[in-house]
């Protein structure tokens, strides 16, 4: 597939005027297209939802994107319970999946009345002495173990994952809960990462529902939900077929048939957990190439860095790039894009083939709207950038203002004598 910016070099020159570059842009018209497709996808099952991985892209003006569509939030911490909160996002629309939690993430999710989903079996015990009794619904994170496999094809190794229950503890897990009165229970599982196939979720969940059957008839525990979880990914290389959602719901509603309903479970809830596909291809990374340097390649530096996106140097991973106002040009022009990190992995792109780039150019990195932004950090003293949102009319508005040096050593304050820095820098 073709990848196609959706912003103009002339919008990007007229967003710099009051949002300097580098900076996370976001298309609103897009994202709501996304979703609006995901619900009719899943539209068969009737307590069909969302709940969208705040991990990924943690934004209160996004998710309230989703949230108008019925979609929750998957929060793993305590302060994506807060942000949640603050948002008016509570109760059940909450779903708290997080591994080796401290007790007051605990308190605070059941505070909330948050859907608890938990990592461990030794969590049952833990769950019970923090609180006090379990709450009337939780839910256990299964993993079978082994590879993940689709066909012939290896997609991921559980065996190695940290997280979840191995299928014997899960049927304990569920005898215990319904000892100790728990009265709703869930079942989730996210065994591959970013799968680009219309035969991950089916898989999976044939996968899951046939634990099901097995949890109901050894322990007499019927499933009030699935959570599907994330995985579902998206084609960060240009050559690769975007998954087609309504596929997706289409295989898994005919393993709901097969396996659930004759075992008289027809009315177990579908959950998804989904962040990279609910916002990965909708956020592009702005970027100003400041810099050309001719050693022994040739490089373009940029105003951003690995700070703003680190994808690509903590994974090698592939970020399409597009030099905005040169999209018809030929890529005939070798460049490593890197950015001003003292870390030689700071780079956008190795040998990639692009238009000549000339200083001044604002390229596009695309593909960053989830884990882009959220994976920032302040290595060499930089500042996290601002994101803005490409509203559905064409005009725009900042999201999140960039950090600046007050932000970065506000931290301080417990000591009196770097106060003066604070104040130089507010």
């Amino acid at each position: 597939m073709k990848k196609t910016p959706f912003v103009t070099k002339e919008k990007v020159e007229e967003i710099v005027k009051t949002i300097p570059t580098p900076f996370h842009i976001y298309d609103e018209s897009q994202i709501r297209e996304n979703v609006q497709k995901l619900k009719k996808a899943f539209a068969w099952n009737r307590g069909y939802r969302e709940y969208f991985a705040v991990k990924a892209t943690p934004n209160p003006f996004l998710i309230k994107i989703l949230n108008e569509y019925g979609c929750g939030c998957d929060c793993s911490s305590l302060t994506e319970l807060m942000l949640s909160e603050a948002m008016g996002i509570t109760g059940d629309s909450i779903m708290f999946s997080s591994n080796d939690t401290p007790a007051n993430e605990f308190v605070y999710a059941a505070k909330l009345g948050a859907n608890i989903n938990l990592d461990d079996f030794t969590h049952i015990a833990f769950l019970e002495e923090t609180l006090g009794k379990l709450p009337e619904c939780l839910s256990l994170r299964f993993n079978p173990g082994g590879y993940f496999k689709i066909s012939n094809s290896i997609m991921d190794n559980p065996g190695d994952a940290k997280y979840g229950l191995t299928e014997e503890q899960l049927l304990e897990g569920y005898r215990i809960l319904k000892e100790k009165g728990v009265k709703r229970f869930g079942m989730h599982a996210f065994l591959a990462s970013n799968t680009v196939t219309n035969d991950y979720y089916p898989t999976l969940a044939r996968q899951l529902f046939e634990t099901a059957v097995r949890i109901k008839k050894e322990t007499g525990v019927e499933l009030a939900f699935i959570n599907l979880s994330g995985g579902i990914g998206i084609p960060y290389q240009p050559d690769q077929e975007p998954n087609d959602i309504a596929v997706i719901g289409q295989k898994v509603k005919e393993v709901y048939e097969e396996v659930l309903v004759p075992a008289g479970m027809g009315e177990v809830a579908i959950y998804t957990e989904l962040g990279r596909f609910m916002m990965g291809p909708y956020g592009m990374l702005i970027t100003k190439a400041i810099h050309e340097k001719h050693t022994h390649k040739e490089y373009i530096g940029c105003d951003a860095c690995a700070v703003n996106l680190m994808r690509p140097a903590m994974y090698g991973a592939y970020h399409h790039i597009t030099v905005l106002g040169k999209e018809n040009e030929p890529c005939d022009h070798t460049y490593d894009v890197t950015g001003s990190l003292c870390e030689n992995n700071d780079k956008f792109a190795i040998d990639r083939k692009l238009p000549k780039i000339d200083m001044g150019d604002y390229l596009a990195i695309h593909d960053t709207g989830a884990h882009g932004f959220a994976m920032g950090y302040n290595y060499n003293g930089k500042l996290k950038s601002a994101e803005v949102l490409l509203k559905e009319d064409g005009s725009y508005a900042m999201i999140r203002r960039a950090e600046t040096p007050a932000d970065y050593f506000a931290t301080f304050d417990c000591f009196p004598e770097y106060d003066s820095i604070t104040r130089k820098t507010r």
